[in-house]
């Protein structure tokens, strides 16, 4: 099945090519699948992080019932869902702003995606922390180590030689305002893309603005889907600032969107929690039956 990807970006000048005929060259090694070898017999030599059919389902429930309390809605900025190939492994790849976006991502790959394997690299002082997280797809990596640089492609490039694979990173790599400009990624991302010519490339956007309720509003905007075999032979730092530049213009649609608190510029996902809450909406609740009006727990809605 054949899907349109959106338009390529622009070729980068010849100083930017570096090892064209290599990156050419056929991959020598035999492919990994299900934790053994395509053409010979199925071995755990290298076995891809564990997820758990039990743990996935539970806890994608657990975060959307988190989010739905925490948050008034949870929205993605039309035209909504990326259109993926279903044969294709896929990278998205994300800003940070939260606390909150592992549970995003989670309810995502449990809800919209859960056709889709999802993967996900994690700090290993966080895995120490949470060893539930090592059977929902999540893998720990050292960072700002070389050992933990060599774990990530390694483990990643297994995991994207499922052609079904779903992998999720945060690629900033800390904790950064969505306004913070310029954007910058860690180049392990696009060290990555170039190793990995068979996925299709994806942006994401998030942030949690506070509108007219007490609860803000958790909101998500993809980008467009590239097919990485167009990066083939482009240097790591080029490829790194044309991955940086996608992912800030779709941060800069959303913040678009965000700023015109128009739900009419989104589609709502979760709906969540609404009202001031207390003896005012007690008040509230009791002057709309009085009226024989339904009762509207919304901040905005009239009197």
């Amino acid at each position: 099945m054949s899907v349109e990807l959106g338009p390529l970006p622009n070729p980068p000048p010849p100083s930017a090519r570096e090892g064209t005929a290599a990156a050419r060259a056929p991959n020598s090694s035999p492919r990994e699948v299900g934790g053994g070898w395509e053409g010979g017999p199925i071995r755990q030599r290298h076995p891809l992080p564990p997820r758990s059919p039990i743990l996935l389902p539970f806890f994608g429930r657990v975060m959307a019932r988190a989010m739905r309390r925490s948050f008034h809605a949870i929205r993605l900025a039309k035209p909504g869902w990326p259109e993926l190939p279903p044969d294709r492994p896929v990278i998205v790849y994300l800003n940070h702003p939260s606390w909150w976006d592992p549970a995003f991502l989670i309810v995502m790959a449990t809800t919209r995606f859960v056709g889709r394997p999802g993967y996900g690299p994690i700090d290993v002082a966080g895995l120490a922390r949470y060893p539930f997280l090592g059977r929902l797809g999540l893998f720990g990596i050292e960072p700002n180590s070389a050992q933990g640089a060599i774990t990530f492609l390694t483990t990643a490039g297994r995991i994207l030689k499922q052609p079904d694979a779903m992998l999720w990173i945060t690629a900033e790599g800390a904790f950064t305002d969505p306004r913070h400009r310029p954007v910058a990624l860690r180049p392990g991302l696009a060290h990555l893309v170039r190793r990995s010519p068979g996925a299709v490339v994806v942006p994401l956007a998030l942030e949690y603005p506070f509108w007219n309720e007490r609860t803000p509003e958790a909101l998500a905007r993809f980008g467009t889907p590239v097919d990485a075999a167009v990066f083939e032979g482009w240097r790591v730092d080029t490829l790194n600032a044309r991955l940086s530049h996608a992912l800030e213009d779709t941060m800069d649609a959303l913040a678009g969107d965000a700023l015109s608190r128009d739900p009419g510029r989104f589609i709502r996902v979760i709906g969540g929690t609404a009202g001031v809450g207390g003896v005012y909406d007690l008040w509230r609740r009791g002057k709309a039956w009085a009226t024989g009006r339904p009762f509207d727990p919304a901040h905005g809605a009239s009197e």
